[in-house]
C-alpha cells in the first residue's frame, strides 16, 4: 500500500536541493530492533558542544512539504502529514549525513524540535514536535526499494539511525526563513541570540542543534508582527 513519505532537505543555501542528510517515511511500523549508542559530535555551535552533557537540548529538523520524486518515490512530508499520522507520531528516517546522524543519536526523550519546511516555495518553521523515542537503526537503509537504501550498511552494524517524533502544535504563525535570516544578520552585529544559528552557518544539515537562547527567541517571534 502506498504511504506518504517524509524527508528532510537543506541546501547549498538553506532552502535549496542537495541536503546533508534527509529523511523519508516508508512505513508506519518503526519499531526499534536495537538502541544505537551516542557517538561523538563535531562542533558547530554552542548547542553542539552541549551534546555530550546531561542538558536539555533543542533541535531544528527539516522536511520537504512539496511533492518531489526520488528514485520513483514521492518524498513529500509536511507538518500536516505528521499531524495526520496515528498518534501524531512517526519515525524520522532517511538521514544520510554523519553529523546529522550523530545529532539524532544525541537526542533524548521529550526534547523539543522545530519542524522546518525546506526545499519549497516558502521555507521556514511550521510547528513544534518532541522526541518520543531515542535513536535506533533506520530500517530504510536495508530496504532496496527505498530512496535511502545503503548497500554498505549491515544489520549487525548499521550506519544510520532514526528517532521517533510526535506533533506538539503548529506555530502561532509561520516563521519564514527570510525573517530568521534578517534577525541572524542583525544579531551578528549586535551579539544577539541568532548570531551563530546553525541554519545559516551549516545550512545543508537537515538535523541541527539549537541553544536555549535561540529556541526561546524564535518562540518569541510568534507573538510579534513579521519584521
Amino acid at each position: 500500500m502506498a504511504r506518504a513519505r517524509k524527508r528532510l532537505a537543506g541546501a547549498a543555501g538553506p532552502d535549496k536541493k542537495g541536503p546533508e542528510g534527509k529523511r523519508t517515511k516508508t512505513k508506519n511500523e518503526c519499531e526499534a530492533s536495537a538502541k544505537v549508542e551516542n557517538s561523538g559530535l563535531q562542533e558547530t555551535s554552542e548547542a553542539s558542544e552541549d551534546c555530550g552533557k546531561n542538558l536539555n537540548r533543542y533541535w531544528l529538523m527539516k522536511s520537504e512539504p512539496e511533492s518531489r520524486l526520488e528514485k520513483g518515490v514521492d518524498v513529500k512530508f509536511s507538518i500536516e502529514d505528521l499531524k495526520a499520522q496515528p498518534k501524531q507520531t512517526t519515525c524520522w528516517d532517511g538521514v544520510r549525513n554523519y553529523q546529522a546522524r550523530n545529532f539524532l543519536r544525541a537526542m533524548k526523550l521529550e526534547e523539543d524540535a522545530f519542524f522546518y519546511h525546506s526545499n519549497c516555495r516558502k521555507p521556514g518553521i511550521a510547528g513544534l514536535m518532541k522526541i518520543v523515542k531515542e535513536a535506533y537503526p533506520d530500517h530504510t537503509q536495508f530496504e532496496k526499494n527505498s530512496p535511502h537504501y545503503d548497500p554498505s550498511s549491515k544489520e549487525d552494524n548499521p550506519k544510520w539511525s532514526m528517532v521517533d517524533v510526535q506533533f506538539v502544535r503548529m506555530m502561532k504563525r509561520f516563521i519564514p526563513l527570510a525573517e530568521l535570516k534578517t534577525h541572524h544578520q542583525a544579531h551578528r552585529a549586535t551579539g544577539g541570540p541568532l548570531k551563530n544559528m546553525v541554519l545559516f552557518t551549516r545550512q545543508r544539515l537537515s538535523v541541527q542543534p539549537l541553544t536555549r537562547e535561540e529556541f526561546d527567541f524564535i518562540l518569541s517571534l510568534e507573538e510579534k508582527e513579521p519584521s
